[in-house]
């Protein structure tokens, strides 16, 4: 008769296990069912809103493009970049022209919330009515785009307002600071340089550095014998003596202006690509920040 009570006391116990292990794991579902998910179009809105949303509560932000992806100016979307839209409450790109898919998203799926990132930024390089959407190597606009995030996303995500407006305050004293580590070596003498790669205008500009910037397929950078002469020219009445180039872009082009002129090439980093990690865009710009300081002109 004992055996058999302490038989029904383990079998009531067992039960009760049982159901709190299913409630758990309906209300686990529950929740993951109702995330506030977000999706990025490439790796520096990534890194944007991932400092931003860090310790929200039920948010999950993933990336479209993979993080070894460099500019999506003409990418092409795949089947597996579609199907991370089905879930996605939100879709934060940079705008500014640089994702041209954005159309067939919003035609595909409406009721995924489009966000610009680079909506409120009006510090823009423009060539020949072609605005050149690569706004993030700027520090003070890519802080535009970081308020930008922040504003948007509490107004559809209310509950987590209060810590995105701390991760965005905290986000930005750090790139102020090292706003005013790059102001610190402005120098007003002239100083002229060759640019292979579009995406590094900004920070260049910002260091008010007088740029010819060469458009080249960076994969490649190989110009005509014709194009190659004239930049020579140029660079040599105009006694340029700075290249400077992305870090994956090809040396070709670089290399030949460089033996034919004497220029120094400098490889800088356009952030559009790296291991994930918070503070990979500071590290990138502190980075830049090592190299600029050290550029003879």
């Amino acid at each position: 008769m004992k055996n058999k009570k302490i038989i029904t006391i383990v079998i009531f116990i067992l039960v009760l296990l049982i159901s709190i292990a299913i409630g758990n794991l309906s209300n686990r579902d529950k929740n993951e069912n109702t995330n506030f998910k977000i999706l990025t179009s490439f790796y520096p809105i990534y890194i944007m809103t991932t400092n931003i949303t860090d310790g929200a509560s039920g948010v999950d932000v993933s990336n479209m493009a993979e993080h070894i992806t460099g500019c999506i100016h003409d990418y092409t979307l795949t089947v597996a970049d579609l199907r991370k839209f089905e879930d996605a409450d939100v879709f934060i790109q940079n705008g500014k022209e640089l994702e041209s898919f954005t159309d067939k998203i919003i035609d595909l799926y409406p009721n995924v919330k489009i966000m610009e990132s680079g909506e409120n930024v009006d510090n823009l390089i423009e060539d020949e009515d072609e605005i050149n959407a690569h706004i993030w190597l700027s520090i003070d606009n890519y802080v535009s785009q970081i308020n930008s995030i922040v504003s948007n996303l509490s107004k559809l995500n209310p509950e987590n307002k209060e810590i995105y407006e701390k991760n965005g305050t905290q986000y930005i004293e750090k790139l102020n600071k090292l706003k005013e580590e790059y102001d610190k070596i402005i120098n007003i003498k002239s100083k002229k340089a060759i640019c292979l790669n579009d995406s590094l205008e900004y920070l260049l500009n910002d260091m008010q550095i007088d740029v010819t910037s060469i458009e080249t397929n960076h994969e490649e950078s190989v110009l005509s014998a014709e194009k190659l002469r004239n930049i020579v020219n140029k660079m040599k009445d105009e006694k340029i003596k700075v290249i400077f180039i992305d870090q994956d872009d090809s040396t070709k082009t670089a290399q030949v202006l460089s033996e034919e002129t004497g220029a120094k090439v400098y490889t800088l980093n356009s952030a559009m690509n790296g291991d994930g990690t918070k503070d990979d865009y500071l590290r990138v710009m502190e980075e830049n920040l090592k190299i600029l300081s050290n550029v003879k002109f």
